[in-house]
């Protein structure tokens, strides 16, 4: 664990973990506002805006909350973090299966879309009962893996540059987990939760590229004028 430090006779737990907890915030703040810019009514494109909203909160309290003022507020004040992170994993989901309908039976995207919300309310459950964060990281394996097998799908039947990006991310934040899991620390101030989080950070950036791609796919087909081919 790393040493705290005081700035202004404040007391900064895990002055570094901190840090690159609210850089994931950051990059996942830039992706909402970028996309929320864009006015896109694609249902992918509203869903991973407010994925990147609500891990950008969850970043947010998990750096000033869980970590750097832990002390200030008890074990208790984690619980929101966890929430809006779960529900992010859940957005990201919701994204994944949107962004497959055009090539997936209609019963079966809505199935998983309903599977979606059952999960999710499962997982909350669980975590609020246990208050055992390990919940919270089987939910987010869980989702990682269901946005990475629709990724795949879609990868696979239409060559998307889109889901390229997301799988991508979906790699970086995989990575991120498994440092976590095997607690690969470079230095005392630079641990495992410090190296993971800039891991995750790089997935949310690749996230977000692949979101644009699709708003952009969608904006370039809406562009081009019908030729005589075309309607014939």
């Amino acid at each position: 664990m790393q040493p705290s430090i005081e700035i202004l006779g404040l007391k900064i737990q895990e002055p570094v973990t901190s840090f690159t907890d609210l850089i994931v915030a950051g990059v996942c703040y830039y992706a909402f506002y970028q996309l929320h810019q864009t006015k896109s009514k694609e249902r992918s494109v509203f869903y991973f805006k407010y994925f990147f909203l609500t891990m950008a909160i969850s970043t947010t309290l998990g750096g000033l909350i869980g970590h750097a003022f832990l002390y200030a507020f008890g074990f208790a004040w984690k619980i929101p973090g966890w929430v809006t992170g779960m529900c992010s994993v859940a957005f990201m989901e919701r994204a994944a299966i949107m962004q497959s309908r055009s090539i997936m039976k209609e019963k079966v995207s809505h199935f998983f879309a309903f599977m979606n919300l059952i999960e999710l309310s499962i997982f909350i459950f669980i975590a609020f009962y246990t208050l055992n964060f390990i919940y919270v990281e089987v939910h987010a394996f869980y989702g990682l893996l269901v946005v990475f097998l629709f990724e795949f799908f879609i990868y696979k039947k239409t060559k998307d540059a889109a889901s390229k990006f997301i799988l991508w991310g979906i790699g970086a934040s995989a990575l991120a987990a498994v440092v976590h899991i095997t607690k690969i620390s470079l230095h005392t101030w630079f641990n495992y939760f410090d190296l993971s989080h800039v891991l995750m950070a790089i997935g949310a950036y690749m996230f977000y590229l692949g979101a644009k791609q699709i708003d952009q796919a969608i904006i370039s087909r809406e562009k081009t004028p019908l030729n005589f081919k075309q309607i014939s």
